[in-house]
């Protein structure tokens, strides 16, 4: 008689900030400025009068632009609101991340070896930080991105206090 299979852990109760929505859309706003003007520039320098594909290319590469504008300011960043997603329990720091490959992410709180906060330019401009969990295992750092700043100096100070305690109740 073969044991019952472990029952699945839940989905991490918590979505990012909303201000993360916003953060991605400027993202796709400042990508699709650089590729625009790359395409831009890739469209003035081949003369008009050149044969073979290039007269397509004049008018397919700004249709990709456009179609890329599309998708990284109106989709993704909605997208990716709604699939990421964390929460920090008594054992652990769950994450689930990405839209396209999905990546679930479990750290035992007695992993933990240090806790930071960080935050980037646009994250700053939006009120944001992240929270990087690192530890010994090969996969490195763990990272709870985009949440409001109280939140996540909160979620550090409360990691590093309750992995000190597991460390201090080990020794």
């Amino acid at each position: 008689m073969s044991a019952a299979p472990a029952p699945p852990v839940s989905e991490p109760a918590w979505s990012l900030s909303r201000s993360a929505i916003w953060l991605w859309v400027t993202e796709g706003i400042v990508g699709t400025l650089v590729y625009g003007a790359i395409v831009t520039v890739a469209v003035l320098l081949v003369p008009a009068s050149v044969g073979g594909p290039v007269p397509v290319l004049r008018w397919l590469l700004p249709v990709l632009v456009g179609v890329y504008a599309v998708v990284a300011i109106g989709i993704r960043p909605w997208v990716r609101y709604r699939v990421h997603r964390w929460e920090v329990t008594a054992e652990t720091v769950h994450t689930l991340t990405g839209w396209l490959t999905r990546t679930w992410t479990l750290v035992p709180v007695a992993r933990i070896q240090t806790v930071d906060v960080t935050r980037g330019v646009l994250q700053q401009l939006y009120g944001l930080a992240s929270v990087a969990v690192l530890t010994a295992s090969s996969q490195g750092t763990v990272r709870v991105p985009h949440l409001e700043v109280a939140v996540a100096e909160r979620v550090a100070e409360d990691l590093a206090r309750r992995a000190e305690q597991v460390r201090d109740e080990a020794t």
